[in-house]
């Protein structure tokens, strides 16, 4: 059976892609007899060309997949070289899986009550040093050139790119790297840059490919963050398909056909670009240049994720905030009075969306984390480590569902599942999120699963245990730690969908994550803020338990308490 489990992993992750494209391309081209498409035409396209403002969605989801990953790639190497083997690096190492858990959307209505002309940034320096007795008068939120979704994106995204380098910093002992540039006279910080960074980046490529695909084509970050005259591309999609007019879901097919190609336009560009920097790099390391801007680049580096993070915390300290306040008139730093009316008012709802929230993510992680077991022992077991060809291959495979637009293929699934006469039930959203969650499990955990010294399972054979006796005595206790971490992963990644659920959903699925994006075009900051603060807690109890458990059970075992 454990051979299966590869073979089963690949089919999960690459058939109802496939399938959801397939399923897309028809209706684009007019074709879906169960809404009328009798004949394959053009008029999708025709429609789709002449909505207003078409240009301005797809430059902005376009100019967001660049700038939000340029932005959050040179944050996180300018913070690795500057920061390296310092308090700051090990404070940042805690921190970087709580900030993983929150939420895109959480985040994003953090952000929002911060930097909003009412929120709290400008309560906190109004009207001592700007003056102001009324908020300004300036569109901050939902900017049209996206440069406040930009910002919301970054913020989450460096935490992301940040655990996946640490990841992979093992690999290339950057250590004896820099000890080695440091004997030449170069600079901490500038020897790092030239000696680890270019061969740390073809080990994050998929990643970083990934945040590209994200930025892109973000459904709620872009609801709550991004323009709404014209929307991005796919928020407009989305809008298109939910339109009670059946017809326009011809066009809303054409629409996930043009995002499909604009994050295509967009790894294009990306690649192009890694080919320029290459080039111009390459004569910037053999210049020979051992001091100038080292100072400042670390400084940098510092100073840029220590804002990202500050940001995010102070953001959901807004959302605590906002769900307590009474009468809070601008420009009060504090509500003149504290209540928990909203909390009381919000409980009876939030029962049934928490519930729903909850045994989704628990049912998709578990069986992600059951995949991912079964495929790593497989591995063992053989013997057989792909060679490096294979580990791209498959590689390729776990970042599928990330590096595809989520809008583009889930509405060809959702036009397959309506074919074959399937309701939107609780399972078809439990099967959505699974593809998301697969591999970010698999990613957190497979690292610690192969580096297990092996020596262990040879000694427990010699000493009679079998190979599966092994695996559940000896190799899972050994391994509960990130276990617990790649499950807080996997539950993190599950609450926080809003996609999957809305579509495969067809709406008639609560959850806290679906509920609290509908809020965002309502006015009521008490509400959301209750809303998103319960979507920001729900991951974290997660990972309170992934690293408090280990910790329990193994308090007189220090070596095995882990480090997730």
């Amino acid at each position: 059976m454990l051979r299966l489990a590869p073979w089963l992993i690949g089919f999960l992750l690459v058939g109802p892609i496939l399938a959801g494209l397939a399923m897309a391309v028809l209706p684009a081209f007019g074709y879906l007899p169960a809404l009328g498409g009798e004949a394959f035409s053009l008029t999708p396209w025709r429609e789709l060309l002449a909505q207003p403002g078409l240009a301005r969605s797809v430059a902005i989801s376009l100019a967001s997949g660049l700038v939000t990953t340029a932005v959050s790639l040179a944050v996180v190497l300018l913070f690795l070289a500057g920061a390296s083997g310092s308090r700051l690096d090990d404070w940042i190492r805690r921190l970087v899986s709580p900030l993983l858990s929150i939420p895109h959307a959480a985040a994003a209505f953090g952000l929002a009550f911060l930097i909003a002309p009412s929120g709290l940034l400008a309560r906190l320096v109004s009207p001592a040093l700007t003056g102001w007795e009324r908020p300004p008068d300036a569109l901050i939120v939902q900017d049209p050139w996206g440069l406040s979704l930009m910002a919301g994106l970054v913020i989450k995204e460096i935490p992301f790119l940040l655990l996946m380098s640490l990841a992979a910093l093992p690999q290339l002992d950057p250590q004896r790297r820099v000890a080695m540039a440091r004997s030449l006279g170069y600079r901490p910080t500038l020897a790092w840059l030239k000696v680890v960074a270019p061969a740390l980046y073809p080990l994050i490529r998929l990643p970083v490919y990934a945040v590209i695909a994200y930025a892109s084509s973000v459904v709620d970050v872009a609801m709550i963050l991004g323009p709404t005259l014209p929307p991005t591309l796919a928020v407009s999609i989305l809008a298109w398909f939910n339109d009670p007019d059946l017809s326009r879901r011809f066009m809303a097919s054409a629409g996930a056909l043009l995002q499909l190609g604009v994050t295509l336009s967009a790894l294009a560009s990306w690649w192009c670009l890694e080919r320029l920097v290459r080039r111009l790099g390459r004569g910037w390391v053999e210049g020979g240049q051992r001091r100038r801007g080292d100072l400042a680049l670390r400084a940098a580096g510092k100073g840029l994720i220590l804002l990202a993070g500050t940001t995010a915390l102070v953001g959901i300290a807004g959302l605590a905030l906002n769900s307590l306040a009474g009468f809070w008139r601008f420009p009060d730093a504090l509500p003149q009075a504290f209540t928990l009316q909203h909390w009381q008012r919000a409980l009876p709802s939030l029962a049934g969306p928490v519930t729903s929230t909850l045994v989704i993510a628990a049912i998709s992680t578990l069986l992600a984390l059951g995949l991912t077991l079964a495929a790593l022992e497989n591995e063992q077991r053989t013997g057989r480590r792909p060679h490096q060809g294979r580990v791209l291959s498959a590689l390729g495979l776990l970042y599928l569902p990330l590096i595809v637009p989520q809008i583009a293929f889930l509405f060809g699934l959702v036009v397959v599942m309506e074919s074959l006469g399937r309701p939107p039930t609780h399972g078809l959203v439990i099967f959505g999120h699974l593809l998301f969650v697969l591999p970010y499990v698999f990613l957190s955990l497979s690292e610690a699963y192969r580096r297990l010294d092996p020596r262990w399972e040879r000694l427990a054979l010699t000493l009679g245990a079998s190979h599966n006796g092994f695996f559940w005595r000896v190799r899972l206790p050994m391994l509960l730690a990130p276990l617990l971490t790649a499950m807080a992963v996997g539950l993190a990644v599950s609450i926080g969908q809003y996609l999957p659920t809305q579509l495969l959903g067809a709406g008639r699925i609560p959850t806290v994550t679906t509920e609290a994006v509908s809020l965002a075009t309502g006015g009521n900051r008490r509400l959301i803020g209750v809303w998103a603060l319960v979507q920001a807690s729900l991951p974290l109890v997660g990972f309170v338990i992934a690293v408090g458990l280990p910790r329990l059970l193994w308090s007189n075992r220090r070596g095995m308490q882990g480090a997730p």
